[in-house]
C-alpha cells in the first residue's frame, strides 16, 4: 500500500441515518457526513424503510467522503448496519420484493406465537443462540417471500435473494456480482447454527426458507468485492469489512478483549459482552456471533434493556424538567442527582412497555415505590438514573452464568453516558471502572478497524494503538459494598411490577 492509499471510508448505514466517515492511517476521522432517513408505518406495529432509499442515502455518504478525501487515498471500505432488519430482491433486476422490514416491527408476531405453541422455542434457542421473537430476521423474510406471487417456488429457484441489510449494501455497491453476508449478521437471523458456523437445515425448515435464496455468509474481516457500476463512486475500491452495528461498536471499544464488557446507553440499552464459545443455556439472554476476524469466531453474550434513557425522559417530562432548554435539561440531570444523598428509599422500575432483559415480562407494568412527604423532584430524577444503573447490573449478573463471562472493565457510549454522575454511579455499583468513549461514530470505526485490519493483513493486537482514549470513571469499594443493600432493594421493586390488580 503506498503512503497516500491509506484512507478506510466505513459506511454506518442505521434506523435513522446513514453515516460515513474517513480514516486516516492512524485512526483519526478526517472527515464524516449523515443522511437522515425516514420510517414508515402502514398499520399498527408495522415498521418498515424504503430499500432504495437505503442505497440511496448511503451511496450518497460514501460519494461525500470519498470525494473529501480524494478517491486516490482510498484503500477500502467498511459496512457497519442495522441488525435484523430483512429485504427480499429479485436476483435478474435487482428490485425489492416491497420495502425492508424494520428491526422494530411486529408484523411477524402472530407466527412467533404459533412457533412457541409448537414448541419450538427451546429447539430454536439451542441451534441459534436466540429466543423466539418478532425481532430476528428469519420470520420476517418468510412473511417477505408470503407477500410476493411464487414467491417460496421462485426462492428455491433461486431467483429470489433475501438478506440483512449488510448485503443488500453489498449487492449494490458491487454492482449485483456479490452476494454475501458476513458472520455477525447471519447470526441474528435465526437461520444460522452457532455451532457448526452455516445455515441450518432444521431452522430453514422451521422458517420456510430456502437455502437458495440466502447469501453466502463470509468473515466480517475480508474481501467481500469492489465497487462497479455505481455513477458517484470509482470502480473498483475493495469492500474489506461488514458487521453489525452493536457488534462494531463492542470491536470498536476494545477489539473485543476479554472482561471488557459493552454498554450502549440510548431509549434503551444494549450490553454485550465477548465470550469464546456459545454457550446458549442461559435463558434471560442471546447467545450471537460478535465477529469473525478472519481468524477465529467471537461469540457475544447480549442482554437488551427496553427502557434507560427513555425511563429518565419520563420522569424529566413527568416532573416538569423537561420544559427547560436543553443544555439546562442537561445540566439538571447531572446536578439535581448530586444535589441529595439518596433517593429517600424511593425506587422506580420502568417497566413502561413491560420488562426487557433478564426479566422478558411484557406484561409488567412500571412502578414508583417509597413515596414519602419529603420526596422532591430532586429525589424521583435520582430514581430515574439509579435505574438505568440497576438494569445494567441486572444483565450482567445473568451474564455471570456463561462460563467464559468475565468483567474488567464497563465500556459504555450512547448520549446518556455524558452524565458524570451516573457514570460514577456505575462504577461505583458494579465495582469495576466505567470507560466511556466519547466519540458518536463509535460502530462506524469498529468496522473501520475490521477493514484495516483485512488490507493492511495486521493482527488485533496492532489495532490497539488505533483505539480511541476512553474517559475513566474508578470504582469506590466501599460505596459498593452500601450500594449492594439498594440493589437488592430495587430488585424487591421489580418484583412489583409483575402483581396482577
Amino acid at each position: 500500500m503506498s503512503a497516500e492509499k491509506n484512507i478506510i471510508i466505513a459506511l454506518d448505514e442505521g434506523t435513522t441515518n446513514a453515516k460515513a466517515i474517513a480514516l486516516d492511517a492512524a485512526g483519526n476521522v478526517v472527515a464524516k457526513f449523515s443522511q437522515p432517513l425516514s420510517i414508515q408505518t402502514p398499520r399498527e406495529g408495522w415498521v418498515e424503510q424504503s430499500g432504495s432509499l437505503l442505497i440511496n442515502a448511503s451511496v450518497q455518504v460514501l460519494a461525500q467522503a470519498i470525494e473529501a478525501v480524494g478517491a486516490e487515498r482510498v484503500a477500502a471500505l467498511a459496512i457497519s448496519n442495522q441488525r435484523e432488519t430483512a429485504i427480499g430482491w429479485y436476483r435478474s433486476s435487482g428490485q425489492p420484493l416491497g420495502a425492508a422490514i424494520s428491526w422494530q416491527c411486529s408484523r411477524t408476531a402472530e407466527f412467533c406465537d404459533q412457533l412457541r405453541r409448537d414448541q419450538q422455542e427451546a429447539k430454536i434457542k439451542a441451534v441459534t443462540g436466540l429466543p423466539i421473537a418478532p425481532l430476528f430476521s428469519g420470520a420476517k423474510m418468510r412473511w417477505l417471500l408470503e407477500s410476493v406471487p411464487n414467491g417460496f417456488e421462485l426462492a428455491a429457484q433461486g431467483e429470489i435473494c433475501l438478506g440483512t441489510i449488510d448485503s443488500w449494501l453489498l449487492w449494490n455497491l458491487t454492482g449485483g456480482t456479490a452476494f454475501c453476508c458476513d458472520y455477525s449478521n447471519a447470526s441474528r437471523t435465526q437461520l444460522f447454527n452457532l455451532h457448526s458456523g452455516e445455515w441450518d437445515n432444521t431452522m430453514l425448515d422451521i422458517f420456510q426458507i430456502p437455502r437458495a435464496a440466502l447469501p453466502e455468509v463470509r468473515p466480517s474481516c475480508g474481501k467481500f468485492g469492489v465497487t462497479q457500476g455505481l455513477a458517484q463512486i470509482p470502480d473498483g475500491i475493495p469492500i474489506m469489512a461488514m458487521i453489525g452495528d452493536s457488534h462494531a461498536a463492542l470491536f470498536g471499544h476494545a477489539l473485543g478483549e476479554a472482561g471488557c464488557v459493552k454498554a450502549t446507553y440510548g431509549t434503551g440499552s444494549s450490553v454485550m459482552a465477548p465470550v469464546a464459545s456459545a454457550q446458549a443455556d442461559i435463558h434471560a439472554l442471546a447467545t450471537t456471533i460478535a465477529w469473525h476476524d478472519g481468524e477465529q469466531i467471537i461469540y457475544g453474550l447480549e442482554g437488551n434493556i427496553s427502557h434507560t434513557g427513555d425511563a429518565v425522559a419520563w420522569m424529566a417530562d413527568s416532573t416538569g424538567l423537561s420544559e427547560l432548554p436543553e443544555a439546562e435539561l442537561n445540566q439538571a440531570l447531572s446536578d439535581l442527582p448530586a444535589s441529595v444523598e439518596s433517593t429517600l428509599g424511593v425506587y422506580f422500575v420502568p417497566a413502561l412497555t413491560g420488562l426487557g432483559a433478564p426479566r422478558w415480562d411484557d406484561s409488567a407494568r412500571g412502578v414508583i415505590c417509597g413515596l414519602s412527604r419529603g420526596v422532591k423532584r430532586a429525589h424521583l430524577i435520582r430514581a430515574a438514573l439509579e435505574s438505568i444503573t440497576y438494569q445494567i447490573a441486572d444483565v450482567i449478573a445473568a451474564m455471570r452464568q456463561h462460563k467464559d463471562f468475565s468483567l474488567n472493565a464497563l465500556m459504555v457510549d450512547g448520549g446518556p453516558t455524558r452524565n458524570d454522575w451516573l457514570m460514577q454511579y456505575q462504577a461505583d455499583l458494579l465495582g469495576c471502572p466505567v470507560m466511556r468513549s466519547d466519540l458518536a461514530e463509535l460502530s462506524a470505526v469498529g468496522a473501520a478497524l475490521l477493514a484495516r485490519k483485512a488490507h493492511d493483513h495486521l493482527s488485533t493486537d496492532a489495532l490497539k494503538q488505533l483505539l480511541y482514549v476512553h474517559a475513566s470513571f474508578q470504582p469506590d469499594m466501599a460505596r459498593h459494598a452500601r450500594l449492594q443493600k439498594r440493589w437488592r432493594e430495587w430488585q424487591r421493586a421489580v418484583e412489583r411490577t409483575v402483581h396482577k390488580f
